[in-house]
């Protein structure tokens, strides 16, 4: 018997790889000899949040699935190499555990470990699985949710499903958020609005902040800005903001959200599964945009947790730019006024926040592990 190896198999955004990293976080302490490897995709933000991790990673070349002919052969041949490179990697190991965290790199490299005879755990956060989680759970030995709801969707799959929460990044446990004021320069007396749109940007959000300055100037004298515009869409944010008189500072990227988040006072951002349950935890209201694109339209339902529980209200990314923009006023204004309220909501954070989830899952996978 050789060291026990975790495999981690997921990536595309931050939504992906933040769970896998969270519940990492939490084998490295409770097995430090372990040996941890990630397979991820070559999306630029996999590497960027791994790199600033111990953890060793691997990019397979696997592409999201397609039904036109050009792109389903590249997806067939990606999907190969990357079983392939996955295949042989955890084939080194005699004691070890693959673990999907969704997207499409994470399929081959669960298939590999099936053949393998590996066992198979399965991190799924979104209330409605996608695509590949829900092929993975025909292999998987355990599956972990964030939301009830969802284990109507593998109860037919033969794993065991356990309601853990979703994993949050060690920093959720006893967030600082005077770290982050004194690495962004805010100012101590005034109250912080979160502008993000995850960790790629969103361009919709941007554009419904960025027509409201001129209307947020009228709070400059208690609060100030700190927008997440994404990298590609960061020079165009910063420089619509050069004639606000309310402070802020834009920024393309930022890693620590656990401390941002408890810094800040009101959150604008769209409502992935991540995010959500990094609002609760760090106890922030919101107003969640979710992003209007997806068929199953899983942000709402994500969105849907924190309103039900009043520590959110919903925006709709509207079509209409002026629709959009005068929606969001609407809410941010009321709620920006409201002290009272967003110290309710706050509150409402902390009773649906799970904090073990990483640790709950990072104990049952090396319960399988054997």
């Amino acid at each position: 018997m050789g060291e026990k190896c975790f495999f981690f198999a997921g990536g595309g955004t931050g939504g992906h790889i933040y769970p896998a990293v969270a519940v990492a976080e939490q084998i490295a302490k409770l097995q430090p000899g372990a040996k941890i490897h990630f397979f991820c995709s070559r999306r630029s933000i996999d590497e960027q949040i791994l790199a600033q991790t111990n953890f060793e990673f691997t990019r397979l070349t696997a592409t999201g699935f397609s039904v036109q002919p050009g792109k389903l052969i590249s997806f067939c041949s990606s999907f190969l190499a990357s079983y392939k490179t996955a295949k042989e990697e955890i084939a080194k190991s005699k004691d070890a555990v693959v673990i999907g965290a969704g997207g499409f790199v994470s399929a081959p490299a669960c298939l590999a470990a099936h053949k393998c005879k590996v066992p198979v755990g399965l991190l799924n956060v979104d209330i409605v699985p996608g695509r590949a989680n829900k092929i993975i759970s025909r292999w998987a030995d355990e599956i972990f949710v964030q939301f009830e709801e969802t284990a109507q969707y593998f109860a037919r799959r033969g794993g065991n499903i356990t309601v853990v929460g979703c994993p949050l990044r060690s920093g959720f446990d006893n967030p600082e958020p005077n770290k982050a004021i004194e690495q962004l320069g805010l100012e101590k007396g005034k109250k912080t609005l979160l502008v993000t749109g995850a960790s790629s940007g969103s361009e919709n959000i941007n554009r419904a902040v960025c027509s409201l300055l001129e209307k947020l100037d009228a709070f400059a004298d208690d609060w100030q800005i700190v927008h997440l515009a994404g990298v590609s869409n960061y020079e165009k944010v910063k420089s619509q903001y050069g004639d606000a008189k309310i402070s802020h500072k834009v920024l393309g990227y930022f890693d620590d959200m656990a401390n941002l988040l408890a810094a800040a006072d009101l959150v604008i951002s769209r409502s992935g599964a991540v995010s959500v349950a990094e609002f609760a935890a760090a106890g922030t209201p919101s107003i969640c945009m979710p992003y209007p694109y997806h068929r199953d339209r899983h942000q709402y339902l994500n969105a849907g947790k924190l309103v039900e529980a009043g520590a959110a209200v919903i925006v709709d990314d509207l079509q209409d730019e002026k629709d959009r923009a005068e929606w969001l006023w609407e809410e941010l204004e009321e709620l920006m006024k409201d002290d009272e309220k967003r110290q309710e909501m706050k509150k409402n954070c902390e009773v649906i926040a799970k904090k073990q989830a990483g640790l709950k899952v990072a104990e049952k996978l090396i319960e399988i592990s054997g």
